[in-house]
Formats: structure tokens, C-alpha cells, sequence
């Protein structure tokens, strides 16, 4: 279990590993014009069924495609959060849970579609971005999960969190701390 992630989300890594990864893009068309390279949705499903378990959690961060390759993905829970593509009734036959917005799962970890800026205590992890050259601001610490940046390979939350990937992020409580006992010397 990640008993970092706030209550409402524990039960995704209850009995298994959390795995997220976006722009699936089954059967678009236009993938080849973002990449010549883009891989079927039969080769999708394998590489992520290759590394998510039966009681796994599979989270969607948007643009799913075509709805009728998602009972192929062995997943216990499928999450969705809506992608710029995606329309709520294609897909709420599929998933156990369906978000319209970026999605606070802990302190320091913001779920989002596109990439969400000026947060420079989370971590905002989100696709959308087909090229990996989106300018960030300074500060704020980004992991683009489109599935064709990654490899098609969805990324195990547990491990990220485990490997340290929050660590240099200060948490807002924190922020706030040091700014109210900034403000305080100043006036002494």
C-alpha cells in the first residue's frame, strides 16, 4: 500500500502495484503524424500488460482512443482522467473511476492531462505533450508519461516514490513556514 497517497486514492495500491501512463491513443490515426513511429494498440496492450499485474491499478492520464481495446489490459481497477480527446460516456463502461481534472493523489503529487504550471511544491506527473519539449518553469518538476515519450512503458507510482523522485520538492507547508519566519526576522 502507498500510505502516502491521500485516503481516497490508498485503495488503488490496496492489493497491487499503481501504474500510470497517457496518451494511449488506440487506433488514432493521427499518431503517425505526431510520431511516424507510433506502435498498434495491440503492441500497447502488451508492453503494459507485460508489467501490470491482475491486481494492479492502471491509471489513464487521457486520450484513451478506441474504448474496445481497454478490456484487453489485465488490470483490477482502471482510472481515467480525461484527456483533450476523450468524452466521459465513451468510456464509463471501462473504468472503475473517471476524473474530469487535475487530481491531487498526495502532498506532493498533482495527476493531470496536460501539464499544469507555477507549483513548485508538487510533483505533476501528465502527458499531452507528444514531444517531451514543452518549456517548464523554473521550479516546477515534471514527468511527461505520453506513451510515446515513455517508451509505451506505463511507470510503477510506488517505485517513482520509492527512487526518490519527491525528495527535492519542498512541500507547500514547508514553504509557508519559511515565509512566515522570513517575514518574522524582517521586523525584529
Amino acid at each position: 500500500m502507498i500510505v502516502t497517497l491521500y485516503k481516497p486514492f490508498q485503495h488503488w495500491s490496496e492489493n497491487g502495484s499503481v501504474y500510470i501512463l497517457s496518451d494511449l491513443h488506440f487506433a488514432d490515426s493521427d499518431c503517425k503524424l505526431m510520431a511516424h513511429d507510433w506502435i498498434e494498440p495491440e503492441e500497447q496492450i502488451k508492453i503494459i500488460n507485460d508489467m501490470v499485474m491482475k491486481n494492479d491499478t492502471f491509471v489513464c492520464l487521457g486520450d484513451v482512443g478506441s474504448a474496445k481495446y481497454l478490456p484487453e489490459i489485465k488490470a483490477r481497477k482502471k482510472i481515467l482522467l480525461l484527456g483533450n480527446h476523450d468524452n466521459r460516456a465513451d468510456y464509463r463502461d471501462y473504468f472503475d473511476e473517471i476524473y474530469t481534472g487535475p487530481l491531487f493523489i498526495a502532498d506532493k503529487i498533482l495527476l493531470s492531462h496536460e501539464p499544469v504550471y507555477g507549483l513548485p511544491w508538487c510533483l505533476n506527473i501528465h502527458g499531452h505533450d507528444h514531444n517531451n519539449v514543452e518549456p517548464y518553469a523554473e521550479g516546477c518538476k515534471h514527468l511527461n508519461l505520453a506513451a510515446n515519450v515513455c517508451g509505451y512503458r506505463p511507470v510503477n507510482l510506488g517505485k517513482l516514490i520509492k527512487g526518490g523522485i519527491l525528495a527535492d520538492i519542498t512541500s507547500i507547508h514547508r514553504m509557508t513556514i519559511d515565509r512566515a519566519v522570513e517575514r518574522k526576522a524582517r521586523r525584529e
